[in-house]
């Protein structure tokens, strides 16, 4: 049986602030069929300093002159709007994530009811933090954008020293469109081949072509940004799907865990009745006497619903008709 891929619809911060348009993305995460939909979670205030500035894909897609901390705190959802969302997402019948970006918001998800906690790639190399969220005592899945192998390896020692012992691992490159270039998928299966884990993708690409390659890769858990419109105001909403495009995703997934099959090398059971009348038997090229030396000269191979199958070619040629034939009559033993 095809082990299903678990799909996260990440929503981030493409609520704009706004519990309204939260409840709609969970709408429409529902309605795409995905398994999850993930939001963030953070105090502004304890995850940035107030001159930071935004990252160079935030200010292109703004095009506004501000801090990341301002920017981020237009952003912010309450921990009150967090468990409106959490139950809407009960209520509809979608699993609720949320990556926490530091420890009181870590507390808060975990008190609401966590499958997993999800780690964004920023705290790939937030030691206390890493060992804060292993001490949950919960599976772990984190990404990896801008990190290298050795950086990876670290984050994964230090959950698996302090306890850890479900941890999945996301290929990740932290570019807002991340540019078909610089996805180097391949480096998914370098992870899984290093660290033994279970391996996912998640992605930042335009369109849905990479996530579903990943897929056939072995990727065991997808994670897509998605908003309810491109054009709308914000950091990350040109570079996510929307949900016709989503729903397209799903099911392409969907459809090469199907084709991906067994890995078993035999005939499907069409493919057994289309050999019947497909695949090459041994018939009589002439009319043969009882008792004549079957040759190339009096052998045949052809199509036929009956007959004895051409791989039996060698051990046919050179020995004794034991019947007459007819031409195109089958050969027997």
């Amino acid at each position: 049986m095809t082990k299903k891929t678990y799909i996260i619809a990440e929503a981030g911060v493409n609520h704009n602030g706004k519990l309204d348009l939260a409840l709609k993305l969970c709408d429409a995460a529902k309605e795409s069929a995905v398994d999850a939909i993930k939001f963030q979670t953070w105090k502004t205030e304890l995850i940035i300093s107030k001159n930071t500035e935004m990252a160079e894909y935030q200010k292109k897609h703004l095009q506004i002159e501000e801090s990341q901390y301002d920017m981020l705190k237009k952003l912010e959802l309450s921990y009150n709007d967090f468990k409106v969302i959490k139950k809407y997402c009960d209520d509809i019948g979608i699993q609720f994530l949320s990556t926490a970006d530091e420890p009181e918001s870590l507390d808060f998800l975990c008190d609401l009811g966590m499958p997993f906690i999800k780690l964004g790639s920023g705290d790939i190399n937030n030691v206390p933090f890493l060992r804060y969220t292993a001490s949950k005592g919960l599976p772990i899945i984190l990404s990896t954008g801008m990190s290298n192998m050795k950086d990876v390896s670290f984050a994964y020692d230090i959950l698996k020293e302090a306890g850890v012992s479900d941890i999945s691992i996301l290929h990740c490159t932290t570019n807002y469109p991340c540019p078909m270039n610089e996805v180097n998928l391949k480096a998914m299966l370098t992870i899984k081949e290093a660290l033994k884990c279970k391996i996912g993708y998640s992605d930042h690409t335009l369109g849905v072509e990479v996530p579903v390659a990943a897929v056939a890769l072995g990727a065991e858990i997808i994670e897509k940004h998605f908003t309810l419109d491109k054009k709308m105001e914000g950091p990350d909403h040109s570079a996510s799907l929307e949900p016709e495009e989503l729903k397209d995703m799903v099911l392409k997934i969907r459809n090469i865990e199907q084709a991906l099959g067994n890995g078993v090398k035999e005939p499907n059971e069409s493919e057994k009745n289309i050999s019947k009348v497909v695949l090459k038997v041994i018939l009589a090229k002439t009319d043969i006497k009882k008792g004549e030396k079957l040759t190339e000269k009096n052998l045949i191979i052809k199509r036929a619903e009956q007959g004895l199958s051409a791989v039996y070619w060698d051990l046919i040629v050179g020995t004794e008709a034991k019947h007459d034939y007819k031409i195109d009559e089958p050969i027997r033993i």
